[in-house]
């Protein structure tokens, strides 16, 4: 059975990742890319789907673990009554093939060992062929094929490989695993100098972070997850490593989050500005250019890492889910959906690049004004929303409010720039929508905006509302729907996305039933900060950072109930939230706020 999600730490050489446990076992890891099938699923199924197990044959007193500075390096500390032990976990930058490093070392007494690894190719469907050739262990099996090199001699117990050691103070041991296609060889690396390169590449990446604020650390190791989560070669950020990590245990809210979601593309931009990456902002903006060039009509919410659309969905029956949370399933079909909001996120992602000094670039424009005039006969169009529900389209009030955004961005690009286009168009578009969501996205008798024209239920998005000025924080509208949101989504202190109760299948197609969204609850931070509620804000963004675990990661959701994460882990948008609350509140505590923090606090 898989251990809480709080117990899992991540490796990365950013383009794919693997989760280590505290008990020294990695159990998900999917070569050579983030989005290639597993060859350790033991997450989301058991043992026998996968996995790769170093620790003490005897069950140790006490486990630690930390990364090592500002790196990617883990290191798990296992203290046992003969001894401790650390074991060094790594994912060197890629050369030429992915790699796994893991190195035992001796700290005090001398600690009998065991290594167990268990290859399943295609999610743990695929038994491998595995042989020793010339001392190195290899396994095959259809077009992947894995090699492991190791002084330890092993041996295979029902399509297991198994060894068993023991290490002194001092002594260090090194395993070396990589990835290639099966019709080629892989070469071995000296993984003693590649943890000391791995560890000095990472430090040199974040060594450049300049946020210097009070919340540093946080901040820091949430930068370096953002990082590990980007696709190198493309610039692409995915939004988790992992799939069908439930929303709920037991739940069918289990979702593929392997692929780079146009929503949080302003949102990834700002964090990656907050910290002084321009460089990563910029590749992120090219690949977001790259993705969705071609016709407005075909512009998917979604991509694969490299700008890959077909993202077919399928479910892999003979995985029993993380928790018995089934289905498990691979490729996401929110991808084909029409979710209006993804427009404003483009331009608005545009918009923040320009106006950080990255450079115009004429080609982009003419993308933008496409874009815009797809959007000018869509937008009054009905929608999947910004949660992807599943149910039937409405015209849901967040999706209206981007929608205005987009037209919002292309005006103030073209005026602060210089730029050509058909402005006062834009202009006449942007007041019917801001004219028809005063209107019809404003429930006079509750008092509030809500989630969908018609509705009287509230939803967490409208707290994006006053952060993309459209409308400001002061505005009573907001502050009636702000306590709207207090009152109805509020739970233990977080806040739900929206109410899963007895209507939610009418909403979103599915049982009720998930956890508190931790990315909504840094937005009622933000929302705080906005009314100048310095103390509920402070409260609120050091409620959430509690919950990051022992290595600072955290998922996409909380279960208040079970004290537990849920969701897809780590989770990008909840890292990058952070990143940017940490800023806006030490902005909001400072003085008032500018104007890009207003536009780019949600993001």
């Amino acid at each position: 059975m898989a251990l809480r999600l709080e117990d899992y730490a991540l490796i990365g050489d950013t383009q794919t990742a693997a989760l280590v446990g505290r008990d020294g076992s990695i159990d998900w890891l999917c070569f050579p890319r983030f989005d290639s099938p597993a060859c350790f699923a033991a997450l989301l199924g058991d043992t026998s789907n996968g996995r790769w197990l170093i620790c003490p044959a005897e069950r140790p007193t006490h486990v630690s673990r930390r990364y090592r500075g500002g790196s990617l390096v883990l290191d798990t500390e296992f203290h046992t009554p003969s001894g401790k032990v650390r074991l060094v976990d790594c994912m060197p930058p890629r050369d030429r093939t992915p790699d796994v490093v893991r190195v035992v070392e001796g700290i005090e007494g001398e600690v009998a060992m065991q290594m167990e690894l268990v290859i399943r190719f295609d999610y743990g469907s695929i038994v491998p062929w595995v042989r020793k050739i010339d001392g190195v262990l290899r396994a095959i099996g259809g077009p992947d094929a894995l090699s492991l090199w190791s002084p330890m001699p092993t041996h295979g117990v029902d399509l297991t490989t198994r060894t068993e050691f023991r290490v002194r103070a001092g002594e260090r041991i090194p395993f070396h695993l990589a990835w290639h296609p099966s019709h080629e060889t892989a070469s071995p690396i000296d993984p003693l100098a590649a943890v000391d390169d791995t560890c000095a590449w990472w430090e040199n990446w974040s060594g450049r972070c300049n946020y210097d604020g009070e919340w540093h650390d946080l901040v820091v190791r949430s930068l370096i997850t953002l990082k590990a989560l980007t696709f190198e070669p493309t610039g692409g950020i995915v939004a988790a490593p992992t799939t069908s990590l439930p929303e709920f245990l037991g739940g069918v809210r289990n979702w593929d989050y392997r692929y780079c979601w146009l929503r949080d593309a302003t949102f990834t931009l700002y964090a990656l500005l907050v910290g002084g990456y321009t460089e990563e902002a910029v590749a992120w903006r090219n690949w977001l250019l790259r993705a969705v060039a071609g016709d407005p009509a075909d512009l998917q919410i979604m991509y694969g890492p490299a700008g890959e659309r077909r993202l077919t969905e399928f479910e892999v029956p003979w995985l029993g889910g993380y928790e018995s949370s089934k289905p498990v399933r691979v490729g996401n079909a929110a991808s084909r959906q029409l979710q209006l909001d993804v427009y404003g996120e483009v331009m608005d992602a545009m918009h923040l690049a320009l106006s950080s000094g990255v450079a115009v670039d004429r080609a982009a424009w003419e993308l933008e004004k496409t874009l815009v005039g797809g959007l000018e006969s869509l937008w009054p169009e009905p929608d999947e929303g910004l949660w992807e529900v599943r149910g039937p389209r409405r015209h849901f009030t967040h999706s209206k409010v981007m929608a205005w955004v987009a037209f919002d961005r292309a005006i103030r690009t073209a005026e602060e720039f210089k730029l050509d286009g058909p402005v006062d168009r834009w202009r006449a578009v942007r007041a019917r929508i801001h004219d028809e969501v005063c209107r019809d996205g404003f429930n006079r008798a509750k008092g509030s905006f809500t989630q969908f024209y018609g509705s009287a239920e509230v939803d967490a998005s409208l707290l994006l509302i006053p952060m993309v000025g459209f409308l400001p924080p002061s505005d009573p509208r907001v502050v009636s729907t702000l306590a709207a949101i207090e009152r109805d989504l509020l739970r233990d202190g977080f806040l739900l996305r929206y109410a899963t109760h007895s209507h939610s299948a009418e909403v979103d197609g599915l049982p009720p039933g998930e956890g508190v969204f931790l990315p909504c609850t840094f937005w009622l931070a933000d929302s705080y900060a906005l009314q100048q509620r310095h103390d509920e804000a402070r409260e609120t963004f050091e409620r959430v950072v509690k919950l990051a675990n022992d290595v600072g990661l955290l998922s996409e959701e909380y279960d208040p109930s079970a004290r537990r994460l849920v969701g897809n882990f780590p989770q990008a948008f909840t890292h990058v939230a952070l990143v940017n609350t940490a800023r806006n509140l030490a902005r909001a505590e400072g003085g008032p706020a500018d104007d890009r923090r207003a536009r780019a606090g949600s993001r």
